[in-house]
């Protein structure tokens, strides 16, 4: 056998080219470094996990509000993990970390994940870095979607699940952006939605420090919806936005 397929075989890179072994072993660290805060310290309210059973392993794009910048990815990402080793609407023990699935990935924007170590650590764990239409740097900008960020989220889909957050900020009812429905069009993926509470309760924005502890945490994942891709754009963002509970027929009512 030639060398450069003994090396391939031996050597082997997910589909933004980071080394599996090496991600493999860092998930299973921030796994366990993260499994207690979410399994005893703040356990997590966990449903719907019946419909992530017979999803394909690939092109399978999951979205959801957005409360922190780390809390909610990581534990949405260890709840992915524990259902493959067919734990029911919870966190099981943590054997799950010994063999962790290295083609779970998660949009993210590129600004945030370069910011210091432990972000970094995060992005090699499964981050697809995509600079943000509506902001940079703290400022708010107006660009074009970057059709090579969404070049990275279909590599990402053409290998395993997705996880995206349509709105691009951890603001509650912000508007959802059109890029969303950019990836859904050109890879016609199936679509999870996802909702997520208590997160920006028991977090700080960041998603590593505790600032409440009786607040309560919860991940709903709800049915696949039913996409029909030739859909005008802003009907099909608002689908999403309504499956994910983020559009106007959810705002808080004022009394």
């Amino acid at each position: 056998m030639p060398e450069t397929k003994k090396k391939r075989r031996i050597i082997r890179r997910d589909a933004l080219g980071n080394l599996i072994f090496l991600k493999k072993i860092l998930i299973s660290v921030l796994g366990a470094a993260t499994y207690p805060r979410f399994k005893w310290l703040h356990k997590i309210n966990i449903s719907g996990t019946e419909n992530l059973e017979n999803l394909p392993q690939k092109n399978v794009l999951f979205v959801s509000n957005h409360q922190t910048y780390f809390a909610d990815v990581f534990a949405i990402l260890h709840v992915f993990n524990s259902s493959r080793f067919k734990f029911k609407n919870k966190l099981g023990a943590p054997v799950y970390l010994l063999a962790p699935k290295h083609n779970n990935y998660f949009v993210a924007a590129e600004e945030t994940m370069k910011k210091g170590v432990l972000p970094k650590l995060f992005a090699y764990a499964g981050s697809v870095n995509i600079q943000r239409t509506f902001r940079d740097d703290g400022k708010d900008v107006n660009r074009p979607v970057k059709m090579d960020d969404i070049s990275k989220i279909g590599d990402a889909l053409s290998d395993g699940w997705v996880l995206t957050f349509p709105q691009g900020t951890t603001t509650p009812f912000a508007p959802g952006r059109r890029g969303v429905t950019h990836i859904i069009k050109k890879y016609s993926p199936i679509v999870v939605p996802v909702v997520i509470d208590g997160f920006n309760k028991v977090f700080d924005k960041r998603g590593l420090k505790v600032k409440n502890r009786k607040a309560k945490l919860s991940i709903r994942f709800k049915s696949p919806m039913e996409i029909d891709f030739d859909e005008d754009g802003d009907i099909m963002l608002q689908q999403v936005m309504d499956a994910i509970e983020q559009s106007e027929l959810f705002f808080p009512k004022k009394i």
